[in-house]
């Protein structure tokens, strides 16, 4: 059993803070936010490390930590991300750009892509619609988009196989397709 999965279950257990867990996942959560801002627009304004401390205090903040293990974290800490992405292309959108919305190519979520803040948004509405349908595909776009995650890394996260990772992700490319389009032509 690796380090980080002892603290985790000893914060589980309330024996540890959330604290010690910091050192152990820094240098893999700061990767995973340069990765995903590394394709935001040019001129975006949040840098990695300002992504993972928003992240950090949003998981170490929670009053429920129920991270079962390294996957399990990993993927508390990609939804971590996306809520900071969420909230602060909403606050731009709001502000700025009167909340419009823009047709979006599926071709581009196929790898962490440059996303303004409408597109953001689309998404985030999209993922919404698509939990209430499959959690697990939208849990594998979370992985994905936000996280940077290959498809077999977002496998092994949701602990499936890679071909049932790959059938996953057909399944919300043509799920996420289809939900854009009906939004198109609202």
């Amino acid at each position: 059993m690796c380090e980080l999965t002892k603290v985790l279950e000893s914060v589980e257990r309330g024996e540890s803070s959330a604290e010690r867990l910091l050192p152990l996942v820094y240098e893999e959560l700061r990767k995973l936010a340069a990765s995903k801002m590394a394709r935001e627009r040019p001129g975006q304004t949040l840098q990695a490390t300002a992504l993972v401390h928003e992240a950090w205090l949003r998981l170490a903040g929670s009053k429920h930590h129920e991270w079962q293990n390294r996957a399990h974290f990993f993927a508390a800490a990609a939804e971590a991300m996306r809520r900071v992405l969420i909230d602060r292309a909403r606050s731009k959108a709001a502000a700025i750009h009167g909340g419009g919305w823009q047709r979006v190519n599926l071709e581009n979520i196929d790898l962490p892509a440059e996303a303004d803040e409408s597109l953001l948004l689309l998404i985030h509405e999209a993922l919404d619609a698509l939990a209430a349908e499959d959690s697990r595909a939208a849990e594998f776009v979370k992985l994905r988009f936000f996280a940077g995650l290959t498809v077999e890394e977002a496998a092994l996260a949701l602990g499936v196989t890679d071909r049932t990772g790959r059938r996953i992700w057909r399944f919300a490319r043509a799920w996420l397709f289809d939900f854009l389009e009906e939004q198109d032509e609202a």
